[in-house]
């Protein structure tokens, strides 16, 4: 049991590490906080608006091997023996934890992003296959309507729809959790995008590559 709890900690903690924030400050002074700047969220899409393409895209890949790290390498950490958890289920957990990690962290007075690239980062590592069906439907509907919420809370509707045909049309074993992880996701991604889900409805959402200090 301590190995469980053990490695559950570890992957909130690595989850929580606030990557934008940590940028930000880098690139601006420690007085700079990407989230009172754009659209306040502290996620790879407002750095990338805010600081640059670059430091946008590092910011992604990183909070996305947070996810990939917790899902495939901490998981099978056992510093204290045997977890005694099933070992199909035991990744999973531990990636969610980076995920709730990555919303709220302990070290930015929980306050994270929206936890999109830590959740795509644990599907690549668990089922690549369907993270790469769901990254062609985020990039296919962010081309055709410009707005990355709108792509992301897409993709992350199309998640259990895909683990669902891939059980069932290719035969790949997916785990009861996974599939209740991926329900839970749905509802988790869209929590943290209410706000873009007002401004959809109201027509004020920002589109991708708008400069204005709205966003996803």
């Amino acid at each position: 049991m301590l190995s469980f709890v053990t490695v559950v900690i570890v992957s909130y903690l690595v989850g929580s590490i606030p990557t934008s924030i940590i940028v930000g400050k880098i690139l601006r002074g420690t007085d700079f906080d990407i989230r009172k700047e754009g659209s306040g969220n502290a996620g790879g899409t407002n750095v990338f608006r805010v600081l640059g393409w670059k430091p946008g895209i590092f910011v992604m890949a990183f909070d996305a091997l947070k996810g990939f790290a917790a899902t495939l390498w901490i998981s099978h950490w056992q510093p204290f023996g045997p977890s005694h958890i099933d070992e199909s289920v035991l990744p999973i957990i531990c990636g969610i934890a980076a995920v709730v990690g990555h919303i709220w962290t302990i070290f930015a007075g929980f306050r994270g992003g929206k936890g999109v690239g830590t959740a795509a980062g644990m599907i690549v590592a668990l089922y690549p296959i369907a993270a790469l069906i769901c990254f062609a439907v985020f990039v296919g509907v962010v081309y055709l309507t410009r707005y990355i919420s709108l792509g992301s809370m897409t993709a992350a509707t199309c998640l259990p729809i895909v683990l669902l045909l891939g059980e069932k049309i290719f035969r790949q074993e997916v785990p009861d959790a996974m599939f209740q992880f991926s329900l839970a996701l749905t509802v988790l991604i869209f929590y943290t995008h209410r706000q873009n889900i007002r401004r959809l409805l109201a027509g004020t959402e920002n589109r991708f590559g708008q400069k204005r200090n709205v966003s996803a």
